[in-house]
């Protein structure tokens, strides 16, 4: 059996996982990455994506991440993410529904810095709603 990597996923609200797998695929700035135990150390930034777990403790899982920073060391993979979403837990049909609403509100907004701000999300959940439907 192959070494297992020690993996943390921490946002701002809560440690959302914390366990051993045997890779860990990641969203960087500059494209995907994987990590292995013993991966060289280095950090970088995250971009919205989907960060791939296999063979974790509680088996294969995906969780969708809207930036941060990943950092391997000597103890693992930490990644602290701006915003995450394990995707086991995302309703499909109210994330369509939340994505018609914030066209709406793109639509709607005459104040410009609004206006951007609801494309801006909006952007976001589009990505998070492409990167479920690609698995």
């Amino acid at each position: 059996m192959a070494d297992k990597l020690k993996f943390e996923l921490v946002s701002p609200e809560r440690l959302l996982l914390s366990e051993e797998a045997e890779q860990v695929t990641v969203p960087g700035t500059e494209g995907e990455f994987g990590v292995l135990a013993h991966h060289a150390p280095f950090m970088t930034a995250l971009r919205p994506g989907m960060i791939k777990v296999e063979g974790g403790e509680e088996g294969d899982r995906q969780v969708f991440v809207w930036g941060g920073f990943a950092e391997v060391n000597e103890q693992g993979l930490t990644i602290l993410a701006e915003e995450a979403q394990l995707m086991e837990d995302v309703d499909m049909t109210a994330l369509g529904q939340r994505i018609k609403n914030l066209e709406e509100d793109v639509a709607d907004y005459e104040d410009p810095q609004r206006r951007e701000e609801a494309r801006d999300r909006l952007w976001h959940i589009q990505q998070m709603f492409e990167a479920a439907q690609r698995g």
